[in-house]
């Protein structure tokens, strides 16, 4: 259920991401319990006993001001932060809404580092600027670390923020009316949304709230939490943190809100990965290049070339082309004549063209930025065909070297490779590759004959759709 809904939100660029301090962690940042745990000890109180978290702040601020509790957002926040898997799956894919009411810089650091141009609103003086191109909003509806003693944090600060921070109240009731959401690493306790989540549901008098979905892990017997200091199972308070889990689950559905529970956290990441393999198995890179066509006559790979690229358009594939010599004139040529022919086909949806850079720039070399351009646009496909390549050097017909590379690179980002080994040249070099591992590549199994020494067109372009079924049917 949530893998469909996901996945039919992002094809209608409608999925939205609400972050919490769950998401954080990842990177090695503390949640709100531990940023205030020593905060907590001043107060001779156990963080660990303390439910409401916004009232051990606020109580710290009536006895000692603010500067203690921005110097703990500065240090906690300022650190480098790890790699963080789950929000590197979702900068890959076409979200360009981000909700966090967390103060780190994850998600825009993340998003700047594959190339997105980020609108980042910290304040509600922001909400009025558009920035040109943008490919992403991110809302940090609770301030950011670099303004310690604008953030949300004390029972003051919640109190005041319908007039502070008003605009961030009336933008996300809109988005959370017309969007569906995606929650991770968020608990649920923050009182600003309860409050928006109710009124949204007030004001749709009854009607179906718009579907909803977050992660919680499930409440576990294995839990040291659950351990009694003899080493014996609590099993009382076990089940008393079930039920409540259970009704928190129950009550959620209110707001339209499903739960996925889980058994530990790192399924969430293979959730994600599962989503982005789902999502972008329809995104075809065809890398290939040709002087000559070998064992083809011209007509026979230019009907190839054309005719596979068409094929893939009329089921609804994306096919991606550098614009090969030789190659993606033909694949161009296929793939608008099948979405000219198709009044619901528009360009941008089926097709991709990135012809590769053809001057230095940026001080870096040509060779550099073709390895740069290739990585991106590898990235964004889910499954990578291979035809031909080969190129003239000095007169001489020689082995696209640069073809190979795509296939390194499509190794490193665990894409589904098919090379069409019957085209020769560095295509051959990489089924003879793929041949010898057809454990890594399980999908090739029963094709790789058909693919080593077809050159009938139609036979190879059925092969290939057999292929993609087989790997849609294990995702």
């Amino acid at each position: 259920m949530l893998e469909k809904a996901i996945l039919k939100e992002l094809k209608n660029n409608n999925l939205a991401v609400f972050a919490g301090a769950g998401l954080s962690r990842g990177s090695g940042f503390v949640d709100w319990k531990e940023l205030l745990r020593d905060i907590a000890d001043e107060l001779e109180l156990d963080v660990d006993k303390e439910m409401d978290l916004v009232s051990v702040a606020q109580y710290h601020y009536n006895a000692n001001g603010r500067q203690t509790i921005n110097e703990a957002i500065i240090e906690e926040f300022q650190r480098t932060s790890e790699k963080n898997k789950n929000m590197d799956i979702l900068s890959r894919l076409p979200i360009n809404t981000y909700w966090t009411t967390n103060y780190d810089s994850i998600i825009e650091d993340t998003l700047s580092s594959v190339k997105k141009v980020t609108d980042v609103k910290i304040s509600q003086s922001q909400m009025k600027n558009y920035k040109p191109d943008r490919d992403a909003v991110v809302y940090k509806m609770h301030g950011d670390k670099e303004f310690p003693d604008e953030t949300v944090i004390t029972r003051d600060d919640y109190e005041r923020y319908d007039s502070d921070r008003r605009m961030f109240t009336t933008q996300l009731k809109g988005e959370l009316i017309s969007k569906t959401f995606l929650f991770i690493g968020f608990s649920f306790e923050d009182p600003n949304l309860e409050q928006i989540l109710s009124r949204i549901r007030v004001e749709l008098l009854g009607k179906s709230p718009k579907n909803h979905y977050c992660f919680f892990r499930k409440v576990n017997q294995s839990d040291e939490r659950y351990k009694n200091s003899d080493g014996s199972f609590n099993e009382e308070e076990f089940k008393y943190d079930k039920v409540k889990q259970d009704l928190k689950v129950k009550d959620l559905k209110r707001y339209g809100i499903n739960s996925v529970l889980i058994d530990e956290y790192v399924e969430i990441t293979r959730i994600l990965e599962n989503i982005e393999k789902k999502f972008k198995i329809n995104k075809v890179f065809i890398s290939g290049s040709a002087k000559e066509y070998g064992k083809y006559s011209n007509e026979e790979a230019k009907n190839l070339l054309h005719n596979l690229s068409k094929s893939l358009i009329s089921r609804n594939h994306h096919v991606i082309s550098g614009f090969g010599l030789g190659v993606g004139s033909y694949v161009i040529n296929g793939s608008l004549e099948e979405i000219f022919n198709n009044k619901n086909k528009r360009t941008n949806d089926y097709l991709t063209l990135r012809p590769f850079p053809q001057n230095e720039s940026g001080g870096k070399t040509l060779k550099e930025l073709w390895t740069e351009y290739r990585k991106d646009m590898i990235n964004d496909a889910g499954v990578m065909l291979f035809l031909f390549g080969n190129k003239e050097s000095d007169g001489k017909t020689v082995e696209a070297n640069g073809m190979i590379e795509e296939f390194q690179i499509a190794k490193e980002l665990n894409k589904f490779i098919i090379p069409i080994g019957s085209t020769g040249y560095a295509t051959e070099k990489i089924f003879n590759e793929v041949k010898k591992d057809l454990k890594k590549y399980w999908y090739l199994k029963e094709s790789i004959n058909i693919l080593e020494v077809e050159k009938d067109e139609s036979r190879i372009i059925d092969e290939i759709h057999k292929i993609f079924e087989k790997i849609r049917r294990s995702l």
